[in-house]
């Protein structure tokens, strides 16, 4: 048995340590990407051009091609023009003026773009506030932009969807409405070698920024910010994406935080702050019997205040598929419910969901470094499937208690893994190694977090 135990460790020692590797390699080449890009950064000016000791870039001002910028007046067209301009034009800046506000409507922005774009994002961007006067024919988006290589969007502007009549209808405000889709404010889709940094993300009429088959993006000092009660509305969510970093983002939102569902490999979240919110979540996978699969994702540093979830798993019941190689280190969590969850049988559905036998497996998942506060008397949530159990789960350091003082539980079905360090409250369901190298003592340097 202690022969075995030590292999489970190695193997998943190993998984983890392979999965930091391909994180770092992606890290520095896009690094290398960023740094290219700033050698090119200029100051901007009224000037459609300019020469500089940095090389020559022109820039596309949509207030050049009509945009009024007054909040009220209908600049669709105007940035649809610019966009046509930027994107055909190498070394573009597509600016979008501090001190404005444009109201802009669903609009595609599609590539592929002459080399070395730049969006820079300085104003604010709002979205139509009525329902009924949104473009039919896009449903589902707002601001969408797709088909794109090497592209830098930055500025210190915002991105408002204007989402408070969208939230009243939802289903999950009012269950006598329909349950319909609403716009995502911000996609990138089928793009790679993408950064994203500074621009704010608010108001969102459903999910806030959608990173979607894409490859090789880099997202940091990003800000997600919603109420607390605006249903579906998801930070930041991945789907069909690889090789994706997120970094020194802060997101408070009515939903998931940050939401990594099937296709997603090779994730990188460092120094994030979430709250409000539903926490830090993989899934939901299986749903409609499907089959989903996510793989080598990292979490490192991280904080969590008064989350309905800390750091979540959920699948269907009847899905297939698997969750696998996680890692989850050094998070600090304050009045979280639910801090630590692994649901093989989550179900967002007005109806109650079957039984079923099938399900999404969930290995290799580890816990390092994990402290603070929870709400709920269970602080460590295993519920896995009888006929597909959650394996290799590893807990290393964990140290939660409730806010109340009281003696916070750990909930375990169909689990197989161990623990060691120091871990409050303790796993019974999980095999306990005494191994040397292994123990580890509760770190007395907590995690500080500043906030971003």
């Amino acid at each position: 048995m202690t022969k075995m135990l030590f292999i489970s460790f190695l193997s998943l020692f190993l998984v983890s340590n392979y999965a930091e590797s391909c994180f770092s390699d992606s890290i520095d080449m896009i690094q290398d990407k960023s740094d290219k890009k700033e050698d090119n950064k200029t100051e901007f000016s009224d000037l459609p051009s300019w020469s500089s000791a940095r090389g020559v870039r022109v820039l596309v001002n949509v207030d050049s091609f009509g945009a009024v910028g007054d909040g009220v007046s209908d600049d669709t067209k105007a940035f649809g023009n610019a966009w046509k301009q930027a994107c055909s034009t190498s070394t573009s800046v597509l600016l979008v003026p501090p001190d404005r506000i444009y109201l802009v409507n669903a609009t595609k922005f599609k590539g592929p773009c002459a080399e070395n774009l730049i969006i820079q994002i300085d104003g604010t961007i709002i979205a139509p506030g009525e329902p009924k006067n949104w473009d039919p024919k896009n449903p589902r988006i707002w601001l969408y932009f797709s088909n794109l290589k090497g592209v830098l969007f930055q500025g210190d502007g915002v991105i408002d969807g204007s989402g408070k009549k969208w939230w009243a209808a939802s289903c999950k405000k009012n269950k006598t409405n329909p349950c319909v889709g609403a716009p995502t404010a911000l996609t990138i889709d089928q793009s790679s070698d993408i950064e994203v940094k500074g621009i704010t993300v608010q108001n969102s009429q459903q999910m806030n920024f959608a990173i979607s088959k894409s490859e090789s993006v880099r997202v940091f000092n990003v800000m997600v910010s919603c109420p607390e009660d605006s249903p579906n509305t998801d930070g930041i969510h991945l789907t069909a994406s690889q090789n994706i970093v997120l970094q020194n983002c802060k997101i408070g939102t009515g939903d998931d935080c940050i939401s990594i569902v099937s296709g997603c490999s090779n994730i990188k979240m460092e120094s994030i702050y979430c709250g409000p919110g539903h926490g830090i979540s993989i899934g939901s996978l299986g749903n409609d019997n499907s089959t989903g699969f996510v793989t080598a994702v990292v979490l490192d540093t991280a904080f969590l205040k008064g989350t309905t979830n800390g750091l979540r798993i959920k699948t269907w019941q009847g899905g297939s598929g698997y969750v696998r190689a996680v890692r989850y280190q050094n998070v600090q969590m304050e009045d979280v419910a639910n801090p630590i969850i692994i649901d093989q049988f989550y179900c967002d559905s007005p109806k109650s969901c079957q039984n079923q036998t099938s399900a999404v497996e969930i290995s290799q998942i580890m816990f390092e470094d994990i402290s603070g506060t929870t709400k709920s008397q269970k602080a460590m949530k295993f519920s896995c499937s009888d006929t597909v159990p959650c394996n290799h789960i590893v807990l290393n350091n964990i140290f939660l208690k409730r806010s109340d003082g009281k003696e916070a539980e750990t909930f375990c079905n169909s689990v197989n893994g161990y623990e060691y360090g120091y871990v409050q409250p303790s796993a019974d369901c999980l095999m306990q190694s005494n191994h040397s190298f292994q123990q580890h003592q509760v770190k007395s340097e907590r995690l500080i977090h500043t906030e971003l």
